[in-house]
């Protein structure tokens, strides 16, 4: 016995993601972060303990990883070209993607950013793009 809580073993704030739960995971409600990495990337392997640690104190954000070794395919889809990428989503909508690894105060000043953020405000403005980009196609059409 080594004296840990059996949850203290188990817990782990981060979601391990592969094709089979992907969708599962970024399209919970809320906000999500996905960290796409590989083992042999030295500022993925930097970055991964940030990562975690920043995740055990947002028990409300959902912190995903994906391994771009083990789930080419998901990468590939992704267009990840660089790693390690983050990509932030909140209600399903994608407010952030970019390669590089962040330092701690930069991740939690992201994860602040898409909290404060107005959702009705960004979905408004999709709609208005979306509908911009209808018009332009059928006025080339």
């Amino acid at each position: 016995m080594d004296g840990a809580a059996p949850e203290e073993t188990q817990m782990k704030p981060t979601v391990d993601v592969t094709e089979a739960n992907f969708k599962e995971v970024v399209e919970k409600d809320g906000i999500v972060l996905v960290d796409w990495w590989a083992p042999w990337c030295g500022p993925c392997r930097v970055f991964g303990p940030t990562y975690e640690k920043v995740a055990g104190r947002h028990p409300d954000v959902t912190f995903a990883k994906v391994n771009t070794e083990d789930q080419q395919g998901l990468a590939g889809s992704f267009q990840i070209m660089s790693i390690p990428t983050l990509m932030i989503l909140r209600d399903k909508i994608l407010l952030f993607s970019q390669p590089g690894a962040l330092p701690e105060a930069a991740l939690e000043e992201l994860i602040q950013k898409a909290r404060e953020l107005d959702m009705d405000k960004v979905r408004e403005e999709i709609a208005a793009a979306e509908s911009e980009e209808k018009q332009k196609g059928a006025a080339t059409a």
